[in-house]
């Protein structure tokens, strides 16, 4: 593998969420490390500091199932396009990159990725007073009714051409539309292929 190894025999790795594009860590990898990732499709890296291959999430648990690999244009940083389980931040954070300066334009929209694991980790891992665990205790029913009922609102709001309720409504209308997908096992990954599917 034509693979540019700096001269402690590392290679910066970055990994980044499949579906939603974040940027979750960085680590390094030696060869190794490259070699068992590729082997078992789930993250590896080598310890500067142990001085050791260790699996991502092998005593956590959140682990990174690898999707894709991906090197530069000098082949001395490896993008990982991963699956993660659980946090990737040994500080129990999302992603390692959490310290905001300035926020960028379009990363609300990349909250509804963030959103749909939390709608996620609801139906695996009911709540007591939670209202998204209530929705899905009460089944695609009392779902489909509440979406039905945010859509109206939300087309009236428009209609009242006041942006704070249409905002308001808009996002009432995402949040029980994340809930329908999940109950029906659909995820905006698949929604988001097939808009792009028409597009092309």
């Amino acid at each position: 593998m034509d693979v540019k190894f700096d001269e402690r025999g590392l290679i910066c790795a970055i990994a980044q969420d499949s579906a939603s594009g974040d940027v979750l860590m960085q680590a390094y990898m030696n060869e190794e490390a490259l070699n068992k990732t590729l082997e078992t499709g789930y993250a590896h890296y080598y310890s500067r500091s142990r001085q050791c291959l260790w699996k991502k999430g092998e005593t956590s648990g959140h682990v990174q199932k690898v999707l894709g690999v991906t090197f530069d244009c000098d082949r001395d940083c490896v993008l990982l396009s991963i699956e993660q389980t659980g946090a990737a931040c040994h500080t129990g954070n999302r992603s390692c990159f959490f310290n905001v300066e300035k926020e960028e334009e379009g990363a609300g929209v990349r909250f509804l990725s963030e959103l749909e694991r939390v709608v996620d980790d609801r139906k695996q891992n009911p709540e007591e007073g939670s209202y998204t665990s209530y929705l899905f205790e009460k089944g695609i029913d009392k779902i489909a009714k509440k979406m039905g009922e945010e859509a109206v609102e939300t087309v009236i709001a428009a209609k009242n051409e006041s942006k704070e309720e249409l905002v308001g409504e808009t996002a009432d209308l995402l949040y029980h539309l994340l809930v329908l997908l999940r109950e029906k096992g659909v995820t905006l990954k698949d929604v988001c292929t097939e808009l792009k599917s028409r597009h092309s």
